[in-house]
């Protein structure tokens, strides 16, 4: 799993590292079941803190994309694949709103409106 961090992005490293393991993901180099490397070896990858990969990994777990289990490390959930590309989507639409002039309540209601 190869991972990198855009040093020009403005966001807080931890989702830069919860974003560049969503992608890849969602791109296939990791598959349900895979088993990541440990947060310490990522960390001196991607030339950050341990602490800060391990935040972005509880931010993924949180959402349902790793689980963590004591003694096998952290793995990709079943199903994350299809998660990660849709919660994906759903920032890059959040970020499209957001410039647009829409919050959150008038996407809400705009979604509504397309499901009905």
């Amino acid at each position: 799993m190869l991972l990198r961090l855009n040093t020009a992005d403005t966001r807080p490293l931890h989702e830069q590292v919860a974003g560049a393991i969503r992608r890849a993901i969602a791109d296939g180099e990791c598959a349900p079941g895979d088993r990541l490397p440990p947060a310490r070896d990522l960390a001196q990858a991607l030339g950050v803190n341990a602490n800060t990969v391990l935040r972005g990994l509880r931010a993924l777990r949180d959402e349902g994309v790793l689980e963590f289990r004591r003694g096998r490390g952290v793995t990709v959930a079943g199903g994350a694949d299809g998660r990660s590309v849709l919660l994906e989507r759903v920032r890059e639409l959040v970020a499209d709103a957001a410039r647009l002039g829409y919050g959150k309540d008038d996407l809400v209601e705009l979604i509504r409106e397309a499901s009905a």
